[in-house]
């Protein structure tokens, strides 16, 4: 069971105010703990899985929470993977304009991640996190404990944001590489979550509102957003992989990657997914949508150079999409 992010149960319980939002599977496993550690106060359950991440239950936990008699000074709490995260941060930045909030991230992907940094929102017309805001929470409770209830296929979701950590980061990729047999040991996943952590957390720092450097963290996510919003047949991670396996071999087709690196990269992905599968025309053309681009008509996208080193590659999108077929003919 996790047990150190509630060893602040006491300063919780001084905010008489508190607001849990949290979703059926986290509640499944740790409802006997959430009841232990924060008693009675009012909570949410969000149906689990990215689909409910919608205004509809946004709309339904913010009437909850005036429900709950919610002040200016109470505090939401959010406990669960990303979907979680990402509502309920969302719902504490609209409360009476703004009320704390608690981050304690479940799931690998949550940890490693989404949870640090401030990006909340909702989905909407078929377009990932179309609508949000920067909000930074409070604190932000990190127990690799709870990884110990994760099934494979989350921690391959984390392991998908850990690998994008590699290509931004010297440090975790020489990490990664040398723990490339044993990538799903949560003793080393325990190790290499606080230096993904201090990794965004530094960025974010610097560019909190994603001006300049924070949108190297969206490595992969050009092409895996756009895969994701037309399958979803794998998780969010994998998708990211597959996404980066693809922008690096455009990369290094433009001669931007150097191709020694760029073959390593790969080989981190199939090593976790297995065999790159090609993506369908109309799930590529979602691109267009991505909210990195900055005109309409082409596609922005963060290709790996070296170790910690990236650029912003934006290409006209027919330039894209021949480069992403020509990609999955050589991927054969």
């Amino acid at each position: 069971m996790a047990r150190a992010p509630f060893r602040r149960r006491r300063r919780l319980q001084k905010n008489k105010k508190c607001f849990l939002v949290t979703d059926s599977n986290v509640y499944e496993l740790y409802g006997g703990l959430i009841e232990q550690t924060f008693g009675s106060i009012p909570r949410y359950i969000l149906p689990a899985g990215e689909e409910n991440k919608t205004f509809e239950h946004l709309g339904e936990i913010l009437a909850a929470m005036g429900e709950a008699g919610l002040l200016r000074t109470s505090t939401l709490i959010a406990m669960g993977g990303g979907v979680v995260g990402d509502i309920g941060g969302l719902a504490a930045a609209l409360y009476m304009r703004g009320i704390k909030c608690i981050q304690i991230p479940t799931t690998l992907l949550a940890q490693v991640d989404s949870s640090v940094g401030g990006k909340t929102a909702v989905d909407m017309a078929n377009v990932k996190n179309l609508v949000g805001t920067f909000y930074q929470p409070e604190i932000v409770l990190v127990d690799p404990l709870f990884l110990r209830t994760l099934p494979g296929r989350e921690i391959k979701c984390g392991l998908g944001e850990i690998v994008k950590y590699t290509a931004l980061d010297a440090e975790i990729y020489r990490e990664l590489l040398k723990h490339k047999e044993n990538l799903f040991d949560l003793s080393f996943l325990a190790e290499i979550t606080p230096l993904c952590i201090d990794h965004k957390a530094n960025v974010v720092r610097k560019d909190e509102r994603e001006t300049g450097l924070r949108k190297s963290l969206n490595m992969g996510h050009t092409t895996g957003h756009a895969i994701e919003l037309y399958d979803k047949k794998r998780s969010h991670g994998e998708y990211v992989l597959i996404g980066l396996w693809y922008e690096t071999q455009i990369a290094m087709k433009m001669g931007l990657c150097r191709e020694d690196y760029g073959k390593s990269l790969q080989e981190l992905v199939t090593k976790l997914i297995g065999e790159v599968p090609p993506i369908e025309e109309e799930a590529l053309a979602a691109a267009r949508m991505d909210k990195k681009n900055e005109s309409a008509g082409t596609v922005t996208f963060i290709a790996p150079i070296l170790k910690g080193v990236f650029d912003v590659v934006k290409l006209p999108y027919e330039e894209y999409r021949q480069a992403v077929f020509s990609a999955m003919e050589e991927r054969k």
